[in-house]
């Protein structure tokens, strides 16, 4: 499948360089606490510290997306921003294609986040730099609220992201997706490990590479529910029942995607995605530090029909 590799993050993702902490503590001091010099003479945080990833969100959202107000309950997954943005620009990047090169933006495109978490971060940061609208789906109680509590609390984002229960844990896109719903694009970071012990042996593992003198040992330093961090069979079984459920709202969407942490699962992945009929598969791959993550994206429109979308629903 063909690849695309990138080595930083995004050109137009604002997070390219070192963290302005002055800056950030300036609009953010809750901040300060947290940060600290290290070894090597630099400001930085302690990631593998909770509150420090969380203080840290804030002080990024507030100053870069104008979100005033944005928290998560306790023990739930608080993600490194950077990174989710970089989604959001691939995305921008590939609907682009379809429009002259010209990224589209404003409400007339419209996203779907399947497991939006109790952060909400890809609509805000979504809505924020393109003014795209979003809804986010997810099969928690609490991060339902969460996510309504952040929307509501920014006058901003109101009108903008929707955010709905999945009722029934088997389906992903039924009862969210709607008979006169359309979408633009869907994005999910499904639950990557096949179990709780799988997930606490990945943290570990991070802490270790962190090489953070007070990083605590066994702590799940981004957070995460059992929900948010694993599934039974893992991210290719979350992903093929995706792709399976995808057919079904084949004319819906016009590009579904979603993120593959490991390597091996693509040859599965691509595997299913054949044998639904997708008619163009897309794979990026993106580099933060040492981390590789790759985003998966697919259509079932031909070349012709995607111009077709894209002229009648953001030419406007």
């Amino acid at each position: 499948m063909p690849k695309t590799a990138q080595k930083r993050l995004h050109p137009r993702n604002l997070h390219n360089g070192r963290y302005d902490f002055p800056t950030l503590i300036k609009k953010s001091p809750q901040l300060e606490p947290f940060v600290y010099t290290n070894t090597y003479g630099d400001l930085s945080i302690d990631f593998s510290d909770p509150l420090a990833v969380l203080s840290l969100n804030r002080a990024l959202l507030s100053y870069f997306y104008g979100v005033i107000h944005w928290s998560v309950p306790k023990g739930y997954l608080c993600p490194p921003i950077p990174g989710r943005v970089d989604y959001i620009h691939y995305m921008a990047d590939l609907l682009a294609r379809s429009f002259g090169g010209v990224v589209p933006t404003g409400s007339q495109v419209r996203g779907l986040d399947i497991g939006v978490g109790a952060n909400c971060i890809y609509p805000l940061v979504a809505a924020a730099i393109y003014g795209w609208r979003f809804v986010g789906s997810d099969i928690d109680a609490v991060s339902v609220r969460s996510a309504k509590e952040i929307v509501t609390k920014n006058i901003s984002l109101q009108n903008k992201i929707e955010i709905k229960k999945q009722e029934n844990p088997e389906y992903i896109f039924k009862n969210i997706i709607t008979k006169t719903d359309r979408f633009d694009f869907t994005l999910c970071n499904p639950p990557f490990h096949r179990s709780s012990e799988d997930a606490q042996k990945g943290t570990q593992r991070k802490n270790r590479n962190l090489h953070q003198e007070r990083a605590k040992k066994g702590a799940l330093n981004f957070g995460g529910k059992s929900n948010e961090l694993w599934c039974e069979g893992g991210e290719v079984a979350f992903v093929r029942k995706m792709i399976n459920e995808s057919k079904i709202q084949a004319k819906k969407v016009f590009w579904f995607s979603t993120l593959v942490s490991k390597k091996e699962s693509l040859s599965a992945i691509y595997k299913a995605l054949k044998g639904v009929g997708a008619l163009e598969v897309e794979t990026i791959e993106m580099q933060q530090g040492q981390k590789v993550t790759r985003i998966v994206c697919w259509t079932f429109l031909s070349k012709v029909q995607q111009k077709e979308w894209a002229q009648r629903r953001w030419s406007r």
